[in-house]
């Protein structure tokens, strides 16, 4: 992929001021960058973002921090000074979108609510992201992704039935409310374009988690089911599993629909298996998962990995290895969409980093840069740009660590 493109990309011309720390607020930053706003991120002179040191570090620098802050600008201020939110103010009216994920009642302890930031720009969108939400009796509750997770419900259902609820292997309560978040900002924003207004998107993290939870609601309170853990199976589908295979390696088949289960049968050579009472149907199956998984197991155990997935290509049967990060990087279908990407890097030469998500035809996304190296470094570029400020108060402003 590209890192320029000569047409404007999607958000071009828009202007993001991004507050707060960590991954669900500035990962609706980072996708909007992708796709060419101008997002400014903005940490205190004295409390840089935490995610400049998360994940493993190569020459002393996180190498999560470069993925997470592609495409971004980098200030300071401090917003806990009267001087500081009077900057912020004057920001804030040349710019489009506010993301923040503070606790609730934050911004507006420091005099800057909604309500005062869109007096002077009507247009103002406010991203909020936080555990609970803005309004009701959890409001104030501290909420991390972790907690999201567990209320939203996605704890509950992930893991073995025989072992303590578990999370999944990456933040995907933070992520999934930055997905929500962004979903939100772009509405807001083609709202904005007919009646001229800006409005707030309200994001909590429980509830961007309870939002992908499928049935579970109505299984509960129509059918009296509680969906609990199964481990690398869904309820009621099937077969959609892992399976071992010769070489002592799991591969996932799923084929849980009539037509493909067919031609799994087919694949194992048992064609007449897809008639049988216990499998010839969707419910059938689903309520014999069990033995159906032992019989495709007893197959897949006679072959390697490699046989059993050139068979199960050859039949059209959705499958495939358990990719860690090694098979990503081999992988040619990876290569070929080009998902993983070299941005040059300041220190470390070129990075990779996962490419631009959704791919767009015509206006698709782009990695400039990989965002800063130090907190404030472009101060200088976008006070002066926006607020027409000077080095000598640049300099005076730095010393009374307002910025």
């Amino acid at each position: 992929m590209s890192h320029s493109t000569p047409a404007p990309l999607p958000l071009d011309g828009i202007r993001v001021l991004e507050l707060g720390s960590l991954i669900a607020g500035p990962f609706t930053g980072r996708l909007l960058a992708d796709f060419g706003a101008e997002v400014i991120k903005i940490e205190s002179p004295d409390k840089p973002d935490p995610m400049r040191k998360w994940g493993k570090h190569k020459n002393g620098i996180g190498l999560w921090w470069p993925i997470q802050s592609r495409n971004k600008r980098s200030i300071t201020l401090n917003l806990r000074e009267q001087e500081g939110q009077q900057l912020f103010k004057k920001l804030s009216e040349k710019s489009d979108i506010i993301i923040e994920n503070f606790r609730p009642g934050t911004m507006e302890k420091w005099g800057l609510s909604y309500e005062t930031l869109s007096k002077e720009n009507e247009g103002l969108i406010m991203v909020r992201t936080s555990g609970f939400g803005q309004t009701g009796p959890y409001k104030n509750r501290a909420g991390f992704g972790s907690v999201g997770e567990a209320m939203g419900g996605i704890r509950h259902v992930t893991g073995y039935e025989d072992r303590p609820p578990s999370r999944i292997g990456i933040s995907i309560g933070d992520t999934l409310a930055a997905l929500f978040s962004a979903i939100g900002c772009l509405a807001a924003l083609q709202e904005r374009n007919r009646s001229g207004k800006g409005q707030i998107v309200d994001t909590a993290i429980y509830e961007s988690v309870f939002a992908v939870m499928e049935s579970t609601v109505p299984d509960y309170l129509l059918a009296g089911a509680i969906r609990e853990r199964m481990g690398n199976t869904l309820p009621g589908i099937a077969p959609s599993n892992i399976y071992l295979t010769k070489d002592r390696t799991f591969i996932v088949i799923g084929a849980n629909a009539d037509g493909v289960f067919r031609r799994l049968c087919e694949a194992m050579g048992e064609p007449e298996l897809a008639n049988h009472p216990d499998y010839c149907s969707h419910e059938a199956r689903g309520e014999n998962m069990k033995a159906l998984d032992e019989r495709i197991e007893r197959w897949t155990t006679s072959l390697s990995a490699e046989e059993a997935l050139a068979i199960l290509e050859q039949k059209g049967v959705p499958s495939g290895l358990i990719y860690s990060a090694k098979e990503m990087v081999e992988d040619p279908h990876y290569q070929a969409r080009e998902m993983i990407v070299h941005v040059d890097h300041p220190t470390l030469g070129p990075f990779p980093m996962p490419s631009v998500v959704p791919k767009l035809s015509r206006t698709p996304g782009a990695i400039k840069h990989t965002g800063s190296l130090a907190p404030g470094s472009d101060n200088e570029a976008v006070y002066g740009q926006l607020l027409n400020l000077d080095n000598e108060a640049l300099s005076a402003l730095q010393k009374r660590q307002i910025i």
